[in-house]
C-alpha cells in the first residue's frame, strides 16, 4: 500500500531533504530540520501525488481520510493537545509546498481549529484574551477568503474601521473588545457572501483547508509562476499540517523572515526582518513594515542568539544560502521553514564564488548555482547618479537595477499596457500573489508598504526585476489612479524611474550608465575594485572548463565582433552580409545594382560595393584573429533594399537618372506575395551569379590581405536557403572558382570551408545529398526552419502565438524556445544523416535559439559543435552550455 501521509516530530521524521518529489520542498526541508535537531513544531505532510489525484477526480482520494486521522492522533499525542478540546485545543497551520518553491503563489490557513469554544480555551490558557481573539479573527478571514471565497477587501475595511474607532494605526493595538466584535462581523460577512458559515468543527475546517490548498495549484498566479519558471504541472503540491506556534502572544513573542546572506548583493551577513507580537503573514504580506533583524538582538536577545546558531547550522548543512521563516513563542525559537533563498543574479554569482573559496561547494556546483537566463542582468545599465536630479522619495532597495516606465496601479493594466509594448512600473501599497502577472509584465515594482522580505521584494528578486518597497513617503490612491509625495502628484501614465540599488524614486526618465561588469570591460573600473565582476569572470571561466559546446556570435561589423570576443565568443557563427549594404552611401550602390537592366549594369554597381565589403571583412577578420568566421552570402529579397514611395523614392529616381514611374515599375516587378519563400538566398546567387562572385571576391581578397599581415584567417562561406544539392553545387562552384583566382592573384592561399545554412525542411531531409555535393559544414538557421516547419510567419505569429501558449496548444513560443519535437526532429535527422555521409561534419546553430538556455541544452544532446548568438548573449550561452554538460 502506498504511503500518503508522513509525520515529523519528537526528534524524528518520516523523510529527508531528498524526498522533494513526494513531500514537496517545504515538507522535505521540515523533515530534514527535525532530523538534524533544529526546533520545529510537530506536524505531518500529505504527499504531492494526492493533489494530482484530487485535481483529476475532484474528490478526496480513497483511504486518505484514515491516514490523516492517524496522523492527527500522533500529533495530539506529540503536542499534548486535542483537536476541538475545550481546555487544551490543538491548532494547526495548513500550507502548500510544491517540489519547486513557489513563494506566495498558493494558499495558507493559520490558526485552524479555532471556534467559539476553543477561542475561550486559548484565552484562558494563555491568560491573554486579546491574543486569542486576534488569532480567531485571522482564522475567520483566512478561511473565509481562501476556502469559501469571501472578498478580502471587505475584511480589510472592517478591520480598518476598528483601528479608526480605537484611534490606533497598527492592528496589534486594536483592543480585545473590538476584536470580539470583529469576529462576529467577519463571520456574518462570510455567511452573507458565501451562503454558508465558517464551520465550527475542526475536522471539517481541516478538510476544507486541505482541498483549498490543492485547488490553489490551479489558480492563475500559480499557473503563471510555473509558466514563468518552467515548472512541471505534476506532481502537484504537498499539504503541510503543522502545530501552531504563536508570535502574537505579546512582547516576548514575534515572527520573522531571514536569509543567511544578503539576497540582493550576496554579501555574507545575516539579513532579514522581524515583528514583535505578530504572525508570519504580517511580515510576508507586507501588512506591517517590519524591523531589521539586527534589532531583534536587543528586543529578544536569547531567541536571537539561538537563531544565529540555527542559521549557521542550516547553511553549513545545505551548503546553500537559506531563506528562513521563524516564530518566537514566549521566548522559545521555532523554525517554520527553510528553503534555498531567491536572490538577484549579482548575489548568485557572488555567493557561489565565495562558497567555493569557503570550501562549501565545488567550482562545478558554483557553475550550476547561477541561472544562465539571468546572467545578462549583470550587463544592464544602472542609474547615472551624476545626471540624476533629487529623488522625490526613498524606500527600501529590495532588488537592484534601474528602470524607467509609466506608472500603473494594478496588475491587469500593467499586463495590458506591456502587451502594447509600453514600459510600465507597477505601483501598489503592497503586492499580493494575485499581482504576479503584473510583476511579470512590469519593468519594476514600487510599493509604499512592506519590507525587504515582503512578497514584492522576494518575487522581484527572483525575476531579476528592479524593486523598491516600503516607500512610506508615497501615498497610493488606486481609485483616483495617482500617488502623492507631499505636494507632488504622479498620475497613471506619468513617467518615473526607480533605483533598486539605493531605493530612490525619481520623476521622469533618468539617464543610466554601464553596470559594474560593463565598466570593467570598458576599462572604466579596475577589476580589483569590482567583486561582482571578479565572481562573474571566475564563474564563466569555470563554465568554460566544463562545457563541450563552443560558443560563437552573430556579428556583422568589426565593433560587434570585438565586443563579442570580449564576452568570450570563440568565433563568428553568422555574419549577415546584407546588413553591410544598408550603411551610408552603400545603399545607393546596392539600389543601382538592383535597378540595372542587364548584367553589365549590375557588375558596374557591384564593383562599387566590392571595396566596401572587402574593408568590412578585413575588420572582422582582424577582430577575430585566429577564430573561424562564418559569412552568409546575400539572403533577403531585393525589394527590401528599395524605397516604396515618398520623398526617398523621388530622390532615388533622380540619383539613378530614371523617372519615378520607372522606379515604381521596378519595385512592383520585385514585389512577391510571400517573400519569405520567394526570390532570396541562393536563388538570387543562381539567378545573378555576379552577386555571389562579388561577395566571394570580397571575402577572399580580405582574407589574403589579412594573411599578409600575419593574421590567422579562417573564413567559412555559407550558402543560404539551399533546398537541393544542385543549388549548393551551383553556388559552391562559383565560390571555389573565385577563391582560386584570388589566391593566384595574391600569391597567398588561406584555408576555407564552404557549407550551407539548413533552414528548409527539404534540406534537413536530404542532408546526406548536400554533404555528398561537398558541403563541409551545416549551420541550422532555426528562425526560418521554425517558420517553414510550422507554417508560421514570425512577423505575424505574434498576434496569436501567445494565445496558443496560454491555452497549452504550444508549450512555449517556438520562436523563443526551440520546438524540440518538430524542428528538433529535423535537426536530429540532418545531423545523423550528414555525419553518416561525412564523419566529423562540423555542425552549429545560428538562429535566435542559439542564445536560449533550453535550446542550447538540446544542441548539446544532439552533439552539435557550436551555438551562435548575439554578442550580449554570449555569456548566457557559455553558462548554459556548461549546465547542459553538467546535467
Amino acid at each position: 500500500m502506498t504511503k500518503n501521509v508522513f509525520f515529523f516530530g519528537d526528534g524524528r521524521a518520516e523523510g529527508t531533504r531528498d524526498d522533494k518529489e513526494t513531500l514537496g520542498g517545504k515538507g522535505a526541508n521540515l523533515a530534514e530540520m527535525v532530523n538534524i535537531g533544529i526546533p520545529v513544531p510537530p506536524g505531518f505532510i500529505i504527499a504531492t501525488h494526492m493533489c494530482d489525484a484530487y485535481l483529476k477526480d475532484g474528490q478526496i482520494p480513497a483511504g486518505l481520510t484514515a491516514e490523516v486521522d492517524a496522523a492527527i492522533a500522533k500529533l495530539e499525542q506529540s503536542s499534548g493537545r486535542r483537536f476541538g478540546d475545550a481546555r487544551k485545543p490543538l491548532l494547526v497551520s495548513v500550507r502548500s509546498g510544491g517540489k519547486v518553491s513557489m513563494p506566495g503563489m498558493m494558499e495558507t490557513i493559520l490558526n485552524l481549529g479555532l471556534n467559539d469554544e476553543t477561542v475561550e480555551a486559548l484565552a484562558a490558557e494563555s491568560g491573554n484574551p486579546r491574543f486569542a481573539y486576534d488569532s480567531y479573527r485571522r482564522f475567520v478571514q483566512m478561511y473565509g477568503d481562501v476556502v469559501l471565497g469571501a472578498p478580502v477587501q471587505q475584511f480589510e475595511a472592517l478591520l480598518a474601521s476598528k483601528r479608526a474607532i480605537a484611534g490606533v494605526k497598527n492592528d496589534a493595538e486594536v483592543p480585545v473588545e473590538l476584536l470580539k466584535t470583529l469576529v462576529v462581523e467577519y463571520k456574518a460577512l462570510v455567511t452573507a457572501h458565501c451562503a454558508q458559515p465558517v464551520p465550527m468543527d475542526p475536522r471539517e475546517q481541516l478538510w476544507g483547508a486541505i482541498q483549498a490548498v490543492w485547488r490553489s495549484w490551479m489558480i492563475r498566479r500559480a499557473i503563471d509562476y510555473r509558466r514563468q519558471y518552467h515548472i512541471p504541472e505534476s506532481p502537484g503540491t504537498a499539504v503541510n499540517i503543522v502545530s501552531m506556534v504563536f508570535g502574537n502572544l505579546g512582547d516576548d513573542s514575534g515572527t520573522g523572515v531571514a536569509f543567511t546572506r544578503d539576497p540582493s548583493t550576496g554579501v555574507r551577513r545575516f539579513y532579514g526582518e522581524f515583528l514583535l507580537n505578530a504572525q508570519g503573514e504580517d511580515v510576508v504580506a507586507g501588512i506591517r513594515t517590519p524591523l531589521p533583524i539586527d534589532q531583534m538582538a536587543e528586543m529578544l536577545p536569547g531567541p536571537y542568539a539561538d537563531l544565529m546558531k540555527v542559521q549557521a547550522t542550516l547553511e553549513q548543512h545545505f551548503h546553500e544560502m537559506q531563506d528562513l521563516e521563524f516564530t518566537v513563542e514566549r521566548g522559545k525559537l521555532y523554525l517554520l521553514q527553510t528553503r534555498t533563498g531567491k536572490r538577484t543574479v549579482a548575489a548568485a554569482v557572488r555567493i557561489a564564488h565565495e562558497m567555493v573559496a569557503e570550501g562549501l561547494i565545488t567550482t562545478r556546483e558554483a557553475v550550476a548555482r547561477v541561472q544562465p537566463a539571468q546572467l545578462d542582468q549583470l550587463l544592464h545599465p544602472v542609474i547615472d547618479a551624476r545626471r540624476a536630479h533629487a529623488p522625490i522619495a526613498t524606500g527600501r532597495p529590495a532588488s537592484p537595477g534601474a528602470a524607467s516606465g509609466i506608472v500603473v496601479f494594478d496588475a491587469d493594466v500593467a499586463e495590458a499596457r506591456a502587451h502594447q509594448h509600453e514600459k510600465v512600473i507597477l505601483v501598489r501599497e503592497e503586492t499580493t500573489p494575485d499581482d504576479f502577472h503584473g510583476i511579470v509584465a512590469a519593468r519594476a515594482v514600487l510599493t509604499s508598504r512592506g519590507g525587504m522580505t515582503s512578497h514584492a521584494a522576494v518575487v522581484a528578486r527572483g525575476m531579476g526585476k528592479c524593486a523598491v518597497v516600503g516607500c512610506a513617503a508615497i501615498e497610493v490612491d488606486v481609485p483616483e489612479r495617482h500617488f502623492t509625495v507631499g505636494e507632488t502628484i504622479v498620475h497613471e501614465g506619468d513617467w518615473i524611474t526607480i533605483d533598486g540599488a539605493t531605493g530612490h524614486v525619481y520623476v521622469g526618465d533618468i539617464p543610466t550608465q554601464p553596470s559594474e561588469v560593463m565598466r570593467v570591460m570598458l576599462g572604466e573600473l579596475n577589476a580589483a575594485e569590482a567583486p561582482v565582476y571578479q565572481a562573474y569572470a571566475d564563474i564563466l571561466r569555470w563554465a568554460d572548463e566544463v562545457r563541450r559546446l563552443r560558443v560563437r556570435t552573430n556579428a556583422d561589423t568589426p565593433h560587434d565582433a570585438r565586443q563579442a570576443r570580449a564576452f568570450g565568443a570563440e568565433g563568428i557563427g553568422l555574419c549577415r552580409t546584407e546588413h553591410m549594404f544598408f550603411e551610408g552611401e552603400r545603399i545607393n550602390s546596392m539600389r543601382e545594382m538592383i535597378v540595372a537592366n542587364d548584367e553589365q549594369g549590375r557588375r558596374r554597381a557591384l564593383s562599387k560595393l566590392l571595396p566596401m565589403q572587402r574593408e568590412d571583412f578585413e575588420g572582422i577578420f582582424e577582430a577575430m584573429d585566429g577564430l573561424p568566421v562564418t559569412i552568409r552570402l546575400l539572403d533577403p529579397p531585393l525589394h527590401e533594399f528599395l524605397p516604396h514611395g515618398g520623398e526617398e523614392a523621388k530622390l532615388l529616381a533622380r540619383q539613378l537618372h530614371i523617372t519615378k514611374g520607372q522606379l515604381a515599375r521596378i519595385v512592383e516587378s520585385l514585389r512577391e506575395s510571400n517573400p519569405m519563400l520567394g526570390h532570396r538566398g541562393c536563388r538570387l546567387g543562381i539567378t545573378y551569379p555576379e552577386i555571389t562572385e562579388m561577395q566571394a571576391r570580397a571575402i577572399f581578397e580580405a582574407a589574403t590581405r589579412c594573411a599578409r599581415k600575419g593574421i590567422a584567417v579562417l573564413p567559412e562561406v555559407m550558402i543560404p536557403l539551399v533546398a537541393t544539392h544542385a543549388e549548393f553545387t551551383n553556388q559552391k562552384t562559383i565560390v571555389e572558382r573565385v577563391a582560386a583566382a584570388v589566391f593566384a592573384e595574391a600569391g597567398v592561399t588561406v584555408p576555407y570551408l564552404v557549407g550551407t545554412m539548413i533552414e528548409l525542411p527539404r534540406a534537413a531531409l536530404t542532408a546526406a545529398e548536400i554533404v555528398g555535393a561537398g558541403a563541409q559544414f551545416f549551420s541550422f538557421g532555426t528562425n526560418d526552419l521554425t517558420q517553414t516547419t510550422l507554417g508560421l510567419s514570425r512577423d505575424d505569429a505574434g498576434r496569436f502565438v501567445p494565445y496558443y501558449v496560454e491555452k497549452g496548444i504550444f508549450p512555449t513560443d517556438p520562436f523563443q524556445v526551440l520546438d524540440q519535437t518538430g524542428v528538433g526532429k529535423l535537426i536530429t535527422m540532418a545531423v545523423t544523416d550528414g555525419r553518416g555521409a561525412q564523419a566529423g561534419l562540423k555542425v552549429g546553430i545560428c538562429g535566435e535559439h542559439g542564445g536560449e538556455p533550453r535550446s542550447i541544452g538540446f544542441c548539446h544532446k544532439q552533439g552539435l559543435d557550436y551555438v551562435s548568438c548575439s554578442p550580449f548573449r554570449v555569456p548566457i550561452a557559455r553558462l548554459a552550455a556548461a549546465h547542459a554538460a553538467l546535467s
